[in-house]
């Protein structure tokens, strides 16, 4: 099975997603419309209204399932107390600071691999980021708790990892650097493409 790049994803939802909000805004503007006037109503007005809200089901749901085979964690979530990871990370974090298995965590292509963050403090987040700045994957780490994220790298490529939640001042320093920010964390290697997931 192929999987679309993320970014790809993205810009096809952005364009489907914006279509969307307008069709549910102008149902509330004919709603709010409607209000307005003194009659009430006809019955046989109502009709619109409610292909309206079939339109909008439809065309969200079938959205998704039509989706479901092009976005790459979709699956994997669905189908996860049967995927055995390739690789697991353990990584854990206090006062600002990550504590890695590795300098840079070698991932395999089309692999799954497991990433389990444990926090002894604060909330944070565990982000990893395309050099371009762009987020691959997140979640969010509750303390005190076992926090696990299962992914598949597509592409080739090396990903910096930051904290994605505010966790105070200290992530930063006076020029607003992020010192949570490891550069290069996460490596993936074995596929025949660069640059995406």
């Amino acid at each position: 099975m192929t999987f679309a790049n993320s970014i790809e994803l993205l810009k096809f939802h952005s364009v489907a997603y914006t279509i969307y909000a307008f069709i549910i805004i102008s149902v509330i503007a004919w709603f709010a419309f409607n209000l307005t006037k003194k009659e009430k109503a006809k019955s046989i007005v109502r009709i619109p209204f409610y292909g309206y809200i079939a339109f909008l089901v439809i065309g969200g749901v079938g959205h998704h399932i039509f989706t479901y085979n092009t976005i790459p964690w979709v699956q994997e979530d669905m189908m996860r107390h049967e995927i055995k990871p390739d690789k697991v990370f353990h990584i854990k974090i206090k006062d600002h600071k990550w504590t890695l298995p590795a300098k840079q965590m070698v991932v395999n292509c089309k692999k799954p691999t497991l990433f389990i963050v444990e926090s002894d403090d604060l909330m944070y987040g565990f982000g990893l980021f395309r050099q371009d700045g762009t987020m691959v994957t997140q979640m969010q780490v509750d303390p005190h708790r076992k926090n696990d994220l299962m992914w598949t790298f597509n592409f080739d490529g090396v990903f910096n990892l930051t904290s994605t939640e505010y966790s105070g001042p200290a992530q930063y320093d006076e020029k607003g650097n992020d010192l949570m920010m490891v550069k290069n964390a996460v490596k993936v290697v074995g596929c025949d493409n660069k640059g995406g997931n």
